[in-house]
Protein backbone atom coordinates (compact mmCIF):
# COMPACT_ATOMS: atom_id res chain seq x y z
CA UNK A 1 0.00 0.00 0.00
CA UNK A 2 0.84 3.71 -0.16
CA UNK A 3 2.84 5.24 2.30
CA UNK A 4 2.02 9.27 2.34
CA UNK A 5 4.65 11.44 3.03
CA UNK A 6 4.31 15.09 4.31
CA UNK A 7 7.26 17.20 3.22
CA UNK A 8 6.96 20.17 5.67
CA UNK A 9 9.23 23.85 5.54
CA UNK A 10 9.05 25.89 8.86
CA UNK A 11 9.26 29.36 6.79
CA UNK A 12 10.00 32.16 8.84
CA UNK A 13 12.27 35.43 10.02
CA UNK A 14 14.80 34.33 11.53
CA UNK A 15 16.08 36.21 15.52
CA UNK A 16 19.33 36.58 14.90
CA UNK A 17 18.86 38.68 11.89
CA UNK A 18 16.18 40.81 13.69
CA UNK A 19 18.53 40.70 16.68
CA UNK A 20 21.47 42.01 14.81
CA UNK A 21 19.68 45.26 13.62
CA UNK A 22 18.36 44.14 10.38
CA UNK A 23 15.49 45.41 8.38
CA UNK A 24 12.69 43.22 7.44
CA UNK A 25 13.95 43.41 3.73
CA UNK A 26 17.41 42.25 5.04
CA UNK A 27 15.57 39.89 6.92
CA UNK A 28 13.36 38.34 4.26
CA UNK A 29 16.49 37.98 1.86
CA UNK A 30 18.50 36.04 4.36
CA UNK A 31 16.00 33.68 5.91
CA UNK A 32 13.17 33.56 2.69
CA UNK A 33 15.31 33.14 -0.46
CA UNK A 34 18.87 33.20 0.68
CA UNK A 35 21.58 32.89 -1.43
CA UNK A 36 19.58 31.89 -4.09
CA UNK A 37 18.44 28.23 -2.81
CA UNK A 38 15.60 29.42 -0.61
CA UNK A 39 11.62 29.09 -0.86
CA UNK A 40 11.34 30.43 -4.64
CA UNK A 41 13.97 27.95 -5.40
CA UNK A 42 12.58 24.94 -3.71
CA UNK A 43 9.22 25.59 -5.19
CA UNK A 44 10.22 25.87 -8.54
CA UNK A 45 11.97 22.26 -7.75
CA UNK A 46 9.49 21.06 -6.19
CA UNK A 47 6.84 22.14 -9.05
CA UNK A 48 9.31 20.43 -11.80
CA UNK A 49 8.62 17.19 -9.70
CA UNK A 50 5.33 17.34 -9.37
CA UNK A 51 5.63 17.08 -5.05
CA UNK A 52 3.33 18.68 -2.68
CA UNK A 53 4.91 20.12 0.04
CA UNK A 54 3.55 22.05 3.36
CA UNK A 55 5.00 25.36 4.02
CA UNK A 56 4.28 26.35 8.01
CA UNK A 57 4.56 29.96 7.75
CA UNK A 58 5.67 32.16 11.05
CA UNK A 59 3.44 35.46 11.05
CA UNK A 60 4.74 36.68 14.60
CA UNK A 61 7.42 38.94 13.18
CA UNK A 62 4.24 40.93 12.24
CA UNK A 63 4.65 41.88 15.47
CA UNK A 64 7.76 43.18 15.18
CA UNK A 65 8.24 44.28 11.28
CA UNK A 66 4.51 44.98 10.67
CA UNK A 67 2.91 42.10 8.10
CA UNK A 68 4.33 42.98 4.60
CA UNK A 69 7.48 40.35 5.17
CA UNK A 70 4.71 37.85 6.22
CA UNK A 71 2.65 38.73 2.87
CA UNK A 72 6.02 37.97 0.87
CA UNK A 73 6.51 34.80 2.28
CA UNK A 74 2.71 33.64 1.30
CA UNK A 75 2.05 34.77 -1.53
CA UNK A 76 4.87 32.73 -3.62
CA UNK A 77 3.87 29.70 -1.83
CA UNK A 78 0.34 29.90 -2.65
CA UNK A 79 0.66 31.25 -6.19
CA UNK A 80 3.04 27.68 -6.26
CA UNK A 81 -0.28 25.83 -5.95
CA UNK A 82 1.54 24.94 -2.05
CA UNK A 83 -0.07 24.66 1.32
CA UNK A 84 0.65 27.20 4.03
CA UNK A 85 0.01 26.04 7.28
CA UNK A 86 0.66 28.24 10.94
CA UNK A 87 4.34 27.98 12.62
CA UNK A 88 4.41 29.94 15.85
CA UNK A 89 7.39 31.24 17.59
CA UNK A 90 6.56 33.10 20.57
CA UNK A 91 9.92 35.01 21.46
CA UNK A 92 8.20 38.08 18.97
CA UNK A 93 5.80 38.66 21.31
CA UNK A 94 8.61 39.48 23.83
CA UNK A 95 10.40 41.72 21.55
CA UNK A 96 6.88 43.16 20.91
CA UNK A 97 6.30 43.86 24.42
CA UNK A 98 10.22 44.78 24.69
CA UNK A 99 10.77 41.93 27.33
CA UNK A 100 14.81 41.57 27.05
CA UNK A 101 16.66 38.73 28.42
CA UNK A 102 15.12 36.13 26.13
CA UNK A 103 11.59 35.78 28.46
CA UNK A 104 9.18 33.52 27.21
CA UNK A 105 11.35 32.11 23.92
CA UNK A 106 9.18 29.02 23.62
CA UNK A 107 5.35 28.52 23.52
CA UNK A 108 5.65 25.91 26.42
CA UNK A 109 6.95 29.08 28.74
CA UNK A 110 3.21 29.92 28.80
CA UNK A 111 -0.44 28.44 30.61
CA UNK A 112 -3.03 26.91 28.15
CA UNK A 113 -5.12 30.16 28.20
CA UNK A 114 -1.86 32.36 27.13
CA UNK A 115 -1.19 29.88 24.59
CA UNK A 116 -4.97 29.89 23.00
CA UNK A 117 -4.28 33.71 22.99
CA UNK A 118 -0.86 33.90 21.35
CA UNK A 119 -2.02 30.83 18.71
CA UNK A 120 -5.27 32.93 17.84
CA UNK A 121 -2.92 36.20 17.28
CA UNK A 122 -0.50 33.99 15.31
CA UNK A 123 -3.69 32.65 13.11
CA UNK A 124 -5.55 36.15 12.81
CA UNK A 125 -2.04 37.53 11.08
CA UNK A 126 -1.45 34.28 8.91
CA UNK A 127 -4.59 34.98 7.27
CA UNK A 128 -4.32 39.05 7.18
CA UNK A 129 -1.35 38.15 4.88
CA UNK A 130 -3.34 36.42 2.41
CA UNK A 131 -3.58 33.07 3.88
CA UNK A 132 -6.38 30.62 3.96
CA UNK A 133 -7.46 29.52 7.65
CA UNK A 134 -5.42 27.13 8.58
CA UNK A 135 -6.06 23.52 9.62
CA UNK A 136 -2.42 22.77 10.97
CA UNK A 137 0.18 23.89 13.31
CA UNK A 138 3.65 23.86 13.78
CA UNK A 139 5.55 25.51 16.96
CA UNK A 140 8.62 26.76 16.89
CA UNK A 141 11.18 24.52 18.30
CA UNK A 142 8.67 21.97 18.49
CA UNK A 143 7.76 23.40 21.88
CA UNK A 144 4.28 21.82 22.59
CA UNK A 145 2.61 20.82 26.08
CA UNK A 146 -0.75 19.17 26.48
CA UNK A 147 -1.60 22.95 26.97
CA UNK A 148 -0.80 23.32 23.42
CA UNK A 149 -3.36 20.95 22.34
CA UNK A 150 -6.03 22.53 24.42
CA UNK A 151 -5.15 25.80 22.94
CA UNK A 152 -5.00 24.33 19.26
CA UNK A 153 -8.46 22.79 19.63
CA UNK A 154 -10.15 26.01 21.25
CA UNK A 155 -8.65 27.53 17.87
CA UNK A 156 -10.28 25.11 15.55
CA UNK A 157 -6.91 23.74 14.09
CA UNK A 158 -7.24 20.11 13.67
CA UNK A 159 -3.89 18.99 12.92
CA UNK A 160 -0.83 19.79 14.66
CA UNK A 161 3.06 18.07 14.00
CA UNK A 162 4.85 19.39 17.00
CA UNK A 163 5.91 15.83 18.28
CA UNK A 164 9.39 15.52 17.69
CA UNK A 165 11.08 12.33 19.64
CA UNK A 166 14.66 13.36 19.51
CA UNK A 167 13.67 16.51 21.31
CA UNK A 168 11.51 15.09 23.69
CA UNK A 169 11.27 15.86 26.27
CA UNK A 170 12.46 19.51 26.22
CA UNK A 171 11.54 21.44 24.01
CA UNK A 172 9.02 18.78 22.64
CA UNK A 173 6.86 17.69 25.61
CA UNK A 174 3.52 16.22 23.87
CA UNK A 175 2.01 12.93 25.83
CA UNK A 176 3.59 10.87 23.09
CA UNK A 177 6.58 8.38 23.77
CA UNK A 178 9.72 9.62 22.09
CA UNK A 179 9.36 7.04 19.27
CA UNK A 180 5.83 7.57 18.45
CA UNK A 181 5.99 8.54 14.71
CA UNK A 182 2.85 7.50 13.47
CA UNK A 183 -0.58 10.11 13.15
CA UNK A 184 -2.43 9.67 16.20
CA UNK A 185 -5.87 11.40 18.23
CA UNK A 186 -4.80 13.17 20.98
CA UNK A 187 -7.08 15.24 23.30
CA UNK A 188 -9.31 16.09 19.88
CA UNK A 189 -6.14 16.87 17.83
CA UNK A 190 -4.58 14.88 15.03
CA UNK A 191 -0.80 14.92 15.65
CA UNK A 192 1.38 14.26 12.88
CA UNK A 193 4.89 13.33 14.29
CA UNK A 194 8.08 14.26 12.44
CA UNK A 195 9.83 11.11 11.56
CA UNK A 196 12.44 9.35 13.44
CA UNK A 197 15.20 7.19 12.49
CA UNK A 198 17.22 5.34 15.53
CA UNK A 199 20.92 6.49 13.99
CA UNK A 200 22.67 4.23 17.01
CA UNK A 201 20.74 1.86 19.37
CA UNK A 202 18.22 3.42 21.69
CA UNK A 203 19.03 6.94 20.19
CA UNK A 204 16.83 9.08 17.68
CA UNK A 205 17.56 11.35 15.08
CA UNK A 206 14.87 13.37 13.38
CA UNK A 207 14.25 13.57 9.41
CA UNK A 208 15.13 16.96 8.73
CA UNK A 209 16.95 17.70 5.63
CA UNK A 210 20.06 19.21 6.84
CA UNK A 211 20.24 16.24 9.70
CA UNK A 212 20.23 13.24 7.85
CA UNK A 213 21.41 11.72 4.72
CA UNK A 214 19.86 11.38 1.04
CA UNK A 215 20.85 7.33 1.90
CA UNK A 216 19.03 7.29 5.39
CA UNK A 217 16.41 9.65 3.79
CA UNK A 218 15.78 6.55 1.58
CA UNK A 219 15.94 3.89 3.73
CA UNK A 220 13.34 5.64 5.96
CA UNK A 221 11.17 5.51 2.96
CA UNK A 222 11.67 2.52 2.16
CA UNK A 223 10.88 1.31 5.46
CA UNK A 224 7.42 3.23 5.60
CA UNK A 225 6.49 1.59 2.55
CA UNK A 226 7.87 -2.47 3.35
CA UNK A 227 5.57 -1.28 7.22
CA UNK A 228 3.00 0.14 5.93
CA UNK A 229 3.29 2.98 7.60
CA UNK A 230 0.28 5.45 6.91
CA UNK A 231 2.93 8.84 7.11
CA UNK A 232 6.02 9.72 7.13
CA UNK A 233 6.73 13.82 8.07
CA UNK A 234 9.86 15.02 6.73
CA UNK A 235 10.97 18.78 8.33
CA UNK A 236 13.48 21.65 6.50
CA UNK A 237 13.75 25.44 7.09
CA UNK A 238 13.23 27.87 4.82
CA UNK A 239 16.96 28.71 5.09
CA UNK A 240 18.50 25.78 5.51
CA UNK A 241 19.90 24.97 2.05
CA UNK A 242 22.58 28.22 2.20
CA UNK A 243 25.26 28.62 4.92
CA UNK A 244 24.38 29.27 7.84
CA UNK A 245 25.25 33.52 7.29
CA UNK A 246 22.93 33.29 4.50
CA UNK A 247 25.64 34.49 1.40
CA UNK A 248 26.26 30.73 -0.40
CA UNK A 249 24.62 27.64 -1.02
CA UNK A 250 25.69 24.45 0.82
CA UNK A 251 26.01 22.68 -2.37
CA UNK A 252 25.92 19.49 -0.18
CA UNK A 253 22.33 19.56 0.92
CA UNK A 254 21.14 21.39 -2.18
CA UNK A 255 21.98 18.06 -3.64
CA UNK A 256 20.53 16.06 -1.55
CA UNK A 257 17.15 18.03 -1.57
CA UNK A 258 17.40 17.54 -5.51
CA UNK A 259 17.90 13.81 -4.91
CA UNK A 260 14.52 14.01 -2.68
CA UNK A 261 12.51 15.35 -5.24
CA UNK A 262 13.99 13.04 -8.00
CA UNK A 263 13.59 9.81 -5.73
CA UNK A 264 9.64 10.91 -4.61
CA UNK A 265 8.71 11.43 -8.18
CA UNK A 266 9.92 8.52 -9.27
CA UNK A 267 7.91 6.51 -6.41
CA UNK A 268 4.69 8.66 -6.70
CA UNK A 269 2.69 5.41 -6.86
CA UNK A 270 3.70 4.16 -3.26
CA UNK A 271 5.52 7.25 -1.35
CA UNK A 272 3.12 9.88 -2.55
CA UNK A 273 3.48 13.53 -0.98
CA UNK A 274 0.52 15.32 0.77
CA UNK A 275 -1.19 18.58 1.81
CA UNK A 276 -2.14 18.20 5.15
CA UNK A 277 -5.65 19.41 3.83
CA UNK A 278 -5.37 16.01 1.96
CA UNK A 279 -5.22 13.75 5.41
CA UNK A 280 -8.56 13.78 6.58
CA UNK A 281 -8.89 10.15 6.04
CA UNK A 282 -5.24 9.59 7.22
CA UNK A 283 -5.14 6.13 9.47
CA UNK A 284 -5.02 6.79 13.17
CA UNK A 285 -3.04 4.78 15.94
CA UNK A 286 -1.84 2.27 13.68
CA UNK A 287 1.88 0.67 15.05
CA UNK A 288 4.95 2.17 13.46
CA UNK A 289 8.42 2.27 14.50
CA UNK A 290 11.22 4.07 13.29
CA UNK A 291 13.84 2.60 11.11
CA UNK A 292 16.08 0.45 12.87
CA UNK A 293 19.86 1.54 13.26
CA UNK A 294 23.02 0.34 10.46
CA UNK A 295 26.32 1.78 11.54
CA UNK A 296 27.73 1.83 8.73
CA UNK A 297 24.95 4.50 7.13
CA UNK A 298 25.42 6.29 10.44
CA UNK A 299 29.03 6.67 9.71
CA UNK A 300 28.95 7.89 6.21
CA UNK A 301 26.34 10.79 6.93
CA UNK A 302 28.67 11.72 10.31
CA UNK A 303 31.65 11.75 7.60
CA UNK A 304 29.67 14.06 4.93
CA UNK A 305 28.20 15.98 7.70
CA UNK A 306 31.95 16.79 9.10
CA UNK A 307 32.62 17.60 5.33
CA UNK A 308 30.20 20.13 4.65
CA UNK A 309 30.61 22.00 7.57
CA UNK A 310 34.55 22.51 6.61
CA UNK A 311 33.03 23.32 3.32
CA UNK A 312 30.25 25.67 3.45
CA UNK A 313 30.92 26.73 7.35
CA UNK A 314 34.07 27.88 6.81
CA UNK A 315 34.68 31.56 7.47
CA UNK A 316 34.57 33.49 4.51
Amino acid sequence: MASRVLLSVDTELMWGHYARGLGWEENLALSFDPAGVGVPWQLEMLRAHGLKACFFVDPMPALAYGIEPVRHMVEPILEAGQEVQLHLHSFWVSVAEGVKGGANFELTCFDAERQRQLIETARELLIAAGAPEPIGFRSGSYAANAGTLAALRSCGIRFDSSHNGSHHPDPSDLPLPPEAVAPVELDGVIELPVGQIEDAPGRLRHLQLCAVSSEELEAAFEHAVAEDHPLTTLVSHSFELASRDGQRPNRTLCRRFERLCAFLAEREHDLPTVHIADLHDIPLGRPARPLPPRSLRTAKRMAEQLWSNLVYERAL
